[in-house]
């Protein structure tokens, strides 16, 4: 077990993130998942029967005190780092002309600054194992929707996978940008429901990024767009 591979995953308490936790675990990973709220962290922890791989970790994904806090106590627990996986991101469902912009500060420190600041605190840790980065971006970091904040958030994100490749691949250090388009996860509370037409899971979309985590080493799989069959942009 103590040679088995680590993760840790931002925003891993519910949706694409704790369906990868699952999975990883699933397959003898040792994992370590953060996110804001501590309850929800704990019960994801008891649905699993508190397995000894994995670790738990509270705290805000935009906040850099945290973050680094998180990485050095999965160094700390397991003896190493082998991939992370910013996750954590949300969306204010609104546009440039209805907009609160309270909202958008929060939202594009988490879903911009949060993956800059994990691979900013994981690069010494990632550098030893020569592992992986993976960012969970969006089909909207790829077209344009009308006055769309988070989507401009998501350009960034996909912006930042590819700035951070070009940085890091001398180091061996592989990196991964999953851009999932419609999936049913709490992504869609406070929109009146889900959206109509056929919807990805978070297990499939999980799998897709479990799948690049799991390339043979010296293979990086730079970007994979996931959509769901139906969805046409």
């Amino acid at each position: 077990m103590t040679e088995s591979p680590v993760t840790l995953i931002t925003g891993g308490g519910s949706g694409i993130g704790a369906a990868a936790a699952r999975q990883l675990l699933d397959q003898g990973h040792r994992v370590t998942i953060t996110g804001r709220n501590d309850d929800r962290l704990r019960r994801f922890a008891e649905e699993l029967g508190k397995p000894a791989g994995l670790l738990t970790v509270a705290g805000d994904a935009a906040d850099h005190d945290t973050v680094q806090a998180a990485v050095d106590a999965t160094v700390k627990e397991f003896g190493r780092l082998d991939t992370v996986v910013a996750n954590a991101g949300f969306a204010t469902h609104d546009t440039l002309a209805d907009g609160d912009p309270a909202g958008w500060r929060e939202m594009v420190l988490t879903n911009v600054l949060g993956p800059a600041l994990l691979i900013r605190a994981a690069l010494p840790a990632l550098k030893e194992t020569r592992g992986r980065i993976v960012l969970v971006g969006s089909v909207a970091g790829f077209v344009h929707t009308p006055g769309n904040i988070y989507g401009a958030t998501k350009w960034a994100v996909t912006g930042l996978a590819e700035n951070t490749r070009r940085m890091v691949t001398a180091d061996g250090i592989g990196v991964t940008l999953i851009a999932p388009g419609r999936v049913e996860t709490p992504f869609w509370e406070g929109m009146g429901g889900l959206p109509e037409g056929n919807l990805l899971t978070a297990d499939q979309v999980a799998e897709s990024l479990v799948w690049a985590i799991r390339q043979p080493s010296g293979v990086d799989v730079n970007n994979v767009i996931i959509r769901p069959i139906g969805q046409p942009v």
